[in-house]
């Protein structure tokens, strides 16, 4: 993930930036190192902690703030608490609604 990339344009410390997503200093660390996976939740503290879609926190290729929509942000939001079982049923959703298009 690409969170050090981030933190480091804003100029903040990792604490500065485990501060403002509500986690842990360690976590922060080891999610820059790679050692430790981060759960949806996590991801999306992270980015708007950022200022950023947590996409951004994925890939390179996206300028900073492009996927910054109001409905793409509100839906992101709400799906953030879902359980894995919850997440796969709304996928399984998305993939028959978006296929009649």
């Amino acid at each position: 993930m690409l969170v050090k990339a981030h933190r480091v344009r804003l100029s903040l410390t990792q604490e500065a930036l485990a501060e403002r997503a509500n986690i842990s200093t360690d976590m922060v660390s080891k999610i820059e190192g790679g050692n430790s996976g981060a759960r949806f939740g996590v991801i999306t503290r992270l980015a708007e902690a950022l200022g950023v879609d947590p996409a951004e926190l994925f890939t390179p290729d996206l300028p900073s703030g492009q996927l910054q929509r109001p409905a793409f942000t509100e839906i992101t939001s709400k799906i953030a608490g879902l359980s894995d079982d919850d997440l796969q049923w709304l996928q399984d959703l998305l993939e028959v609604a978006l296929s009649r298009r």
